[in-house]
Parts: C-alpha cells; structure tokens; sequence
C-alpha cells in the first residue's frame, strides 16, 4: 500500500494491485479515514434508529442478522479526491492527501438493506433524508466531531444499499467499518459511512461538517479555508471515469504489441457503454475490449492490444456511460479548491525499445 498518512491511516494501492481481479482483496482496498480508528466493544454495539419514524430501534447484532434478509451487493466505491494529483499538479492543493489512482477498489459486501431498516421503523412523509452517525472523531476539524453524511430518502430505500457486516466473504476488517458499515453504491465513498452507530430520518441534509461543509464541488475561486456550510455542490452519484492500471507509469516495456488494462466506472445506475485508448494523444482512438462486469453497481476490467513504438508514448484512455456522457479531457477544466472529482482522461507514459 501507498501511505499517505499514518494517523489517521490513509493509503492506496499501486495500480498493479488492483488489476489481477474484479473483487479487491482486502489488504489492498484502498483505506480513506479523517480520525483514528474507533474501538468499538461489539458485544455493547448498538445500533440506533431515530428521527421521523413511527417506531424507534435499537438493534445488536444479533438481531439485526436474525430479523431482517441478508442480502449481498458487489459495489465499486471510489474516493471523491481519487486522481486529485492530477488537481494539485495544475495548482497545489495544501493540506490535502495528493491522492493517485488508487482510491477506488471493489468488493462483495454481505449485510442487510437499509431499506428493510428503516421500513420496520416506518419513515414519516416528511422524512426526507436519511443521516448515518459515527463515533470516529475527525482530527482535520476544529474542533473534532464524528464522521457524519447523509443521502436522500430515494436513494435510501433502493435496495442496493446495505448495511454491511461482511466484505468479499469475510469478516468485515475493522479499518474498513466493523463491526457496521453502510455502503451506497454509484455514490462517493464519503456517504458509505464506516463504524456505523446511528441512523436518523430527518427533512433536510445532514448538518455534520462531511456534508455541509467537506465534500462539496467549491467554485474555483474561493480558498478552501472560506468555507462555509451550504457552499457549493454537495457530492452525491459518482461521474463516468477510467484510468489504466497496466503498465504503470514510466513503465519500460518492450516495443510491438503491448498489452494495456485499466477499468472504468459510472456512479449511480449508469454502466460503461465503451473504452477508447489513444496513443496520439487524442488525435485517433481504438476502441477497447471490455470484460463483464461483476454487478450493475460495480466496474468493469478493460484491455487492449496495441502497436508500442519505440521511445516515450503517452497511453490516454477515455470512458463513455450509457448516457452518452464521457469524460473531461484534462485536469485543468475540473481543477477545484478541494480537488475532488478528477474524471479527467486517463494518461500515463511509457518507454519502449
């Protein structure tokens, strides 16, 4: 894994890792965390249920697992500040992980759907949203406050988002959210809320600094620290992207038929419709070959063969959903004061002989 920070513990992995499969393995799905690790007595974990609901739960484990359908879900989650090198290479970013390709991975999760939750407490007509709390205190705010977000009620009660307690049939790791964890899938890896205690229905969004203040797309004029709640474009569905995961980056390889991977991805319940990888820096493009994907929630493997010449090349890849919607050309027309949402080409340069 790549470090970014040891505490709290952020790390991706190298393109390599997450080529071999469609399912991440777990020690190297990527770990985004703003405070330490929460230590939670699962035997004493409760979990709460509240807000504009008929009838309130307190749920264990046990009976979350007993009372309720368990049902699995293989999603794709992905970092808002996934690529945000490329940003900060544009104009710096202070304070923020300088993140590569590698803050997005894939797995299976097993756990019950939020909808099933929140039917037995009965949602009032004017419930709205649904908030999910954690107790993880977020170091990089003053002062510290958990981990917090929320998405609209719609979104809630689709049946892809559980609430998960195992991930590619295991045990769900605690840096990953044990004993609890939510998962939207097609959304930012914001709103799947780790370590999860605490679901409110409620009218508006939730008011924890990760929704009203982090996480939003800030015009590109204002200085990160003028933030204030409400400003900007709260994240939500995750746009179109790709990028190439092999060969890496400055890579040598031999000239001639060169075989090149990457995946691509759409949020929400858009699905790849086509991969082009140029080697002429857009001027013309190959259409790639795409792999099945392993869910309607998760991304799909891409590969191609093509013609290496000798010397430095530039690979450029570009995704299309099934919208019609592709991606940005360049990191320069997506630069933001935070550096999220870097859909931009793929590119990377290899050297060839």
């Amino acid at each position: 894994m790549l470090v970014h920070e040891d505490q709290p513990f952020n790390a991706e992995p190298p393109r390599h890792a997450l080529a071999d499969a469609l399912l991440t393995p777990l020690d190297a799905f990527y770990v985004r965390n703003h405070g330490p690790v929460p230590e939670i007595d699962a035997e004493q974990w409760r979990l709460t249920v509240d807000g504009l609901v008929a009838r309130p739960l307190q749920l264990s484990m046990e009976e979350l697992q007993g009372r309720f359908p368990v049902s699995d879900v293989t999603a794709t989650l992905a970092c808002a500040g996934n690529r945000r090198a490329a940003l900060a290479a544009v104009r710096p970013l202070p304070g923020e992980h300088l993140w590569g390709p590698g803050a997005v991975s894939t797995a299976r999760w097993t756990g019950v759907r939020l909808a099933d939750i929140l039917a037995a407490a009965g949602p009032r007509p004017d419930a709205a949203h649904v908030a999910f709390g954690a107790p993880d205190l977020a170091s990089d705010v003053d002062p510290h406050q958990p981990f917090g977000a929320s998405v609209p009620m719609g979104k809630a009660l689709s049946p892809e988002v559980l609430l998960a307690w195992a991930m590619n049939g295991q045990p769900l790791p605690t840096v990953h959210g044990a004993p609890l964890r939510v998962v939207v899938p097609g959304w930012i890896g914001a709103r799947s809320v780790k370590w999860l205690c605490h679901i409110t229905a409620a009218p508006e969004p939730s008011d924890n600094y990760f929704q009203a203040v982090a996480y939003r797309l800030l015009p590109p004029d204002p200085e990160p620290s003028t933030s204030r709640p409400g400003l900007g474009i709260p994240l939500g569905p995750a746009p179109v992207t790709c990028d190439i995961l092999s060969p890496d980056d400055g890579a040598h390889v031999p000239a001639g038929l060169t075989p090149i991977t990457g995946y691509a991805y759409a949020g929400e319940d858009r699905t790849i419709a086509r991969v082009d990888v140029s080697l002429d820096h857009g001027r013309t493009w190959t259409q790639a070959n795409l792999d099945p994907p392993a869910g309607p929630w998760a991304w799909q493997h891409w590969h191609s063969l093509l013609q290496l010449p000798a010397g430095t090349t530039e690979v450029t890849a570009r995704a299309w959903d099934t919208t019609g919607t592709t991606q940005p050309e360049t990191p320069q027309q997506l630069w933001n004061p935070k550096g999220y949402a870097n859909n931009s080409w793929a590119r990377l340069r290899v050297h060839s002989t």
